[in-house]
C-alpha cells in the first residue's frame, strides 16, 4: 500500500530559504545596459532605524520616469528574489526588462539579509509593509525620478503587501500583483496542499481527511490570540477528532510527536499573521490602478480562487482601473511549465515569461509614460 505523508501545516506559500548566486540562467541581463544602476541605502524609522540596501535602476535618456518597487514573496531574498535551490533571479530579469523600456525599478534586499539590517525572523508581513512605506519615502526625496509615479510591483507575499500599502498611502500610483493572494492565509495553505496532494496522486478520502484536521488548526489560530488558549484548543480538537473518526485513514497519525509538530506554528509570528489577514480588508481600500496576474498552472496561489476574489474586493471599492488576467501555461514563478509542481522551477530555464514581461511593461507604460 502506498504511504501518504500527513502535512496538515503546508508552509509552501513561496517561503524561499537561503540566497546565493549561482550558474546563469539564459535570462539573466548582460551588459551593455541602456540603464544606469545606483546602489541605494535608506532607513525604516518604524523598526528602530534599520538601514535596507537596494539597488535603483534608472532609464538613460528618460528623465523623471515613473518608478516600481519590487516586493518579494514570502521567506528570505535578497533584492534579485533569489531562490539558492531554484537558481532564478525573477526581480532583476524583471527589473532589467522594464529599465531597458524607459521604467525605473527599486528592489531591496529583504531586512535581515543580504546587505539589509534587522531581523527576519521576528517580522511579520506588516513589517515588510512597513519596509516598503520606508522605500516609498526614499524614492520621493529623489530628483531623478517622477515622484508622483511610484507604483508597487508585489510578487506571492508582495501581491498581499501591496495593497496593505496602497490601501493607506493614496499617493501610490499604482499596484501590480503578481500571483498574489485574494483570500486569508489559511484559504491559501489548504488550497495549495490540496493541489499539490492531487497532482502527486493522493487519494481524496486521504486529502479530504487531511484537510480536515487542517481546519481545526487554522479555525483555532483565526479565533484566538493568547497562545496558552491557541495551544490548549489545538491539543483538545486533534485527540477529540481521533476519539471520534476511529475510521479515519489518518486518525492512526494523531500521536503526541505530531500534535507537538503542529504546535510549532505557534513560534512563527509572521505564520499566524499570514493565516488571520483577510486581503480583501485592504484591496477594499485600494483605489489606484491594479495589474493582477496568476499563472493558470500556479499551484501555490490558485489562479481560480483568487482572481475572482481580487477581482471583487476591488469592484466593492468602485475602483475603474483594475485588469485581472490568468496567464495559461505559467506557474507561480511566471515560467512556462509543464505541471506547475514546485519540482520544476529549478529544471526551467525560463527566469520570467517573456509574455507576462510585456504584459506588465505595456500595462505600466500606457498609464504612466
Amino acid at each position: 500500500m502506498k504511504y501518504f505523508k500527513l502535512v496538515i501545516i503546508a508552509i509552501l506559500f513561496f517561503y524561499c530559504g537561503s540566497i546565493c548566486a549561482q550558474n546563469k540562467r539564459p535570462q539573466d541581463p548582460e551588459p551593455p545596459f541602456n540603464y544606469t544602476s545606483e546602489t541605494v541605502y535608506f532607513t525604516n524609522p518604524k523598526a528602530n532605524n534599520i538601514k535596507l540596501a537596494g539597488t535603483l535602476t534608472l532609464p538613460n535618456n528618460k528623465l523623471k520616469p515613473a518608478v516600481a518597487i519590487l516586493i518579494s514573496g514570502s521567506g528570505p531574498q535578497n533584492r534579485n528574489e533569489e531562490v539558492k535551490q531554484f537558481n532564478h533571479r525573477p526581480f532583476l530579469v524583471l527589473a532589467d526588462f522594464l529599465s531597458e523600456h524607459g521604467i525605473a525599478v527599486f528592489r531591496y534586499d529583504d531586512r535581515g539579509i543580504a546587505e539589509s539590517e534587522g531581523n527576519f525572523k521576528t517580522a511579520t508581513t506588516f513589517d515588510f509593509a512597513s519596509d516598503v512605506e520606508a522605500a516609498i519615502s526614499y524614492l520621493k526625496t529623489r530628483t531623478d525620478i517622477d515622484t508622483s509615479k511610484i507604483g508597487l510591483i508585489g510578487h506571492s507575499e508582495g501581491g498581499l503587501i501591496s495593497p496593505i500599502v496602497a490601501s493607506k498611502d493614496k499617493t501610490v500610483a499604482f499596484c501590480i500583483l503578481l500571483a498574489g493572494p485574494g483570500v486569508n492565509g489559511a484559504e491559501i495553505l489548504k488550497s495549495q496542499s490540496r493541489k499539490m496532494a492531487e497532482l502527486s496522486g493522493t487519494p481524496k478520502l486521504f486529502i479530504d481527511e487531511n484537510e480536515k484536521l487542517s481546519e481545526i488548526i487554522y479555525n483555532v489560530i483565526q479565533n484566538e490570540t493568547e497562545e496558552t488558549a491557541i495551544k490548549t484548543k489545538i491539543i483538545d480538537t486533534l485527540n477529540d477528532y481521533k476519539i471520534k473518526n476511529p475510521l479515519s485513514p489518518i486518525a492512526a497519525a494523531i500521536t503526541p510527536v505530531m500534535i507537538e509538530q503542529q504546535l510549532k506554528i505557534l513560534k512563527s509570528p509572521w505564520l499566524l499573521t499570514f493565516i488571520r489577514t483577510e486581503p480583501k480588508n485592504y484591496l477594499e481600500n485600494t483605489t489606484c490602478p491594479v495589474l493582477a496576474l496568476n499563472g493558470s498552472k500556479d499551484v501555490q496561489v490558485l489562479p481560480k480562487l483568487n482572481l475572482p476574489a481580487i477581482e471583487n474586493a476591488l469592484k466593492t471599492v468602485k475602483n475603474t482601473d483594475v485588469t485581472v488576467q490568468e496567464l495559461e501555461h505559467l506557474n507561480h514563478l511566471f515560467q512556462t511549465c509543464e505541471t506547475g509542481m514546485i519540482n520544476e522551477y529549478s529544471t526551467i530555464e525560463e527566469t520570467f515569461s517573456p509574455k507576462a514581461l510585456i504584459i506588465i511593461k505595456d500595462w505600466i507604460l500606457k498609464r504612466f509614460d
